[in-house]
């Protein structure tokens, strides 16, 4: 038996507002009035901000304009911040590196073989060496050299490439450089960063190598939003992995390179897909 919605589009909804009844039934109505069909629904009511998240899949024939008018009454109503997309969208991204491919590398083969709902249009490096990768896949590099006294230049020249290539997302895939105050106000909700989860704790050069001094028992990565405060953006997503006295301090980089390419492929996944939502300095991340 099949139903008339089977081969219709499918769409996603994400909305945040101060909770209070009669959010859920609201939204539904619209979508209902719509002659759409509700596939998937997630929600979250946060009891120390107050507010509330929902993440909602819709299959219609609406198209995205319907869509809107019908719920643009109830996100006036409920004070609402939200937006529709459609669903699986690659989302336009840039991805920034410096001289380690592990992340990049991994990003690029994920959006070949279509196991991420990206489309990166462009590869920034502040070097050269990782210019061969984007070569392979077919993606443009871009050398933007970057120092004390061309720091300025470079950042234009980014924000001026996210203008051009219409970027939706900036992925810092191992970018050993700290982008700007502005940069990041600018780009808000826009960058996603990864790092070694050592930090604050084994901060500067070899971190690894550090945390081997010490002996550590865990190692991981975390992936967060970039903001003006290094590395201290709302979290999405985090990893880690059991080592022991026998790793050497090679075998706990392997490990750490892999833990972060997961973090920052799923942080990236879960962020085209519209699963995300900001609550402060936290994030509402709806899997």
């Amino acid at each position: 038996m099949t139903n008339e919605l089977d081969d219709a589009p499918h769409w996603v909804l994400t909305l945040s507002c101060p909770d209070r009844p009669g959010i859920v039934h609201a939204v539904a109505g619209a979508i209902a009035a719509t002659g759409g069909n509700i596939t998937e629904s997630q929600q979250f009511g946060d009891p120390q901000t107050g507010l509330f998240f929902m993440r909602v899949q819709v299959q219609a024939r609406a198209t995205e304009d319907t869509l809107r008018r019908a719920l643009e009454p109830v996100a006036r109503e409920f004070e609402m911040t939200w937006q529709v997309d459609s669903a699986g969208r690659p989302m336009r991204t840039l991805v920034m590196a410096s001289t380690t491919e592990h992340c990049l590398g991994d990003l690029l083969f994920r959006q070949r073989s279509q196991r991420l709902p990206i489309d990166i249009r462009a590869v920034v490096s502040n070097h050269t060496v990782l210019a061969p990768i984007a070569d392979f896949y077919g993606v443009d590099f871009h050398h933007v050299p970057v120092t004390k006294a061309t720091k300025a230049q470079a950042e234009a020249r980014l924000l001026q490439l996210v203008e051009e290539l219409d970027v939706e997302l900036v992925v810092l895939a191992r970018y050993m450089q700290i982008l700007s105050d502005e940069v990041c106000e600018a780009l808000s909700g826009r960058v996603i960063n990864i790092h070694h989860s050592f930090l604050p704790s084994f901060k500067g050069a070899r971190p690894y190598a550090q945390a081997h001094d010490r002996g550590v028992k865990l190692i991981g990565a975390t992936a967060h939003y970039a903001t003006a405060s290094l590395d201290e953006g709302p979290i999405i997503e985090q990893d880690v992995e059991r080592v022991n006295h026998a790793d050497d301090v090679s075998e706990l980089v392997a490990m750490g390179q892999d833990v972060e390419r997961r973090v920052l492929a799923r942080a990236v996944r879960w962020h085209a897909e519209h699963r995300i939502l900001l609550d402060g300095y936290r994030t509402v991340v709806f899997r």
